[in-house]
């Protein structure tokens, strides 16, 4: 396995690759990172990862200064799982103060987007220059992050690039906390009380397809039951899941996404719906 710090270095090794599969980490890998890993060797010969602590994407009191950082772990990890990693510096990432950015559809405003300001016009910024070093022709994006991936699709789709979107299932552990390098944060007692958050999805879930459609009451009972618990929730939302619009009675494909802190971690989760054509007639 290829380590690389400059894009220079990581351009040399990857011109005579034909077929090259890109996952985009911040580091501080887990299970889930190192399946996307595995899912993109099924698509490129060369598989690419990424560690890279993208500035653009943190707010003024965010937690980019104390964003977990392992290297040396993670690079053991992705042994036999990639083929080249590349580790830009901060300095080699951005040579110059970045000036300009790639604007991200309005919906990025909403929800992570709308207590998070500017946030996803960091991420769209950084993959867009992440994709023009490395060149894949295809990059792998966990549904963990479900508005995340909705962004980066529309990015590609809009500015006509040439990369396969190829979106990754959120793995969980045995207690179904989605796995998330924040997870660290969490003291063992709030471990043990994060896993309300994917159980209050799958109650909406199973209101939704025993028929009850009212997703304000539904989203408004979930935020309810965290907050009594010593959560603060940013949002609990019913979307469409194509264009993530607030969800319709008529929309048939949704998925519930939610944001909520505990103690001093933000955690975040998500559950696609598929309702069948009588649900709710």
């Amino acid at each position: 396995m290829q380590i690389f710090s400059t894009t220079q270095q990581l351009r040399d090794w990857l011109k005579s690759e034909l077929s090259v599969a890109f996952v985009p980490t911040m580091g501080n890998l887990h299970e889930g990172h190192l399946a996307l890993a595995r899912q993109a060797r099924e698509h490129g010969r060369c598989v690419v990862v990424s560690i890279f602590v993208n500035p653009l994407q943190f707010g003024p009191n965010e937690d980019f200064s104390r964003y977990p950082r392992s290297f040396e772990q993670d690079c053991a990890k992705l042994e036999g799982l990639a083929d080249v990693v590349f580790a830009p510096t901060v300095e080699a990432l951005y040579p110059e103060p970045q000036q300009v950015f790639v604007e991200p559809p309005p919906i990025a405003s909403e929800l992570c987007g709308a207590v998070r300001p500017g946030h996803f016009r960091g991420v769209a910024t950084v993959v867009l220059k992440l994709f023009n070093i490395v060149r894949p022709q295809a990059a792998v994006f966990g549904k963990k992050d479900y508005q995340q991936l909705h962004v980066i699709r529309a990015m590609v789709r809009q500015l006509n690039l040439a990369v396969e979107i190829v979106a990754g299932e959120t793995l969980r552990a045995g207690d179904n906390l989605a796995l998330s390098s924040r997870n660290g944060y969490l003291s063992a007692e709030e471990r043990v009380e994060a896993v309300r958050l994917y159980r209050n999805l799958v109650q909406i879930r199973e209101s939704m397809l025993a028929g009850n459609l009212d997703f304000s009451a539904l989203e408004r009972a979930a935020a309810a039951d965290l907050e009594a618990h010593g959560w603060r929730v940013d949002y609990v939302s019913v979307r469409a899941a194509a264009s993530l619009a607030p969800a319709l009675a008529e929309d048939r494909d949704l998925v519930v996404l939610a944001a909520a802190w505990l103690g001093k971690t933000r955690l975040i989760d998500n559950l696609e719906i598929c309702l069948s054509a009588d649900k709710g007639l």
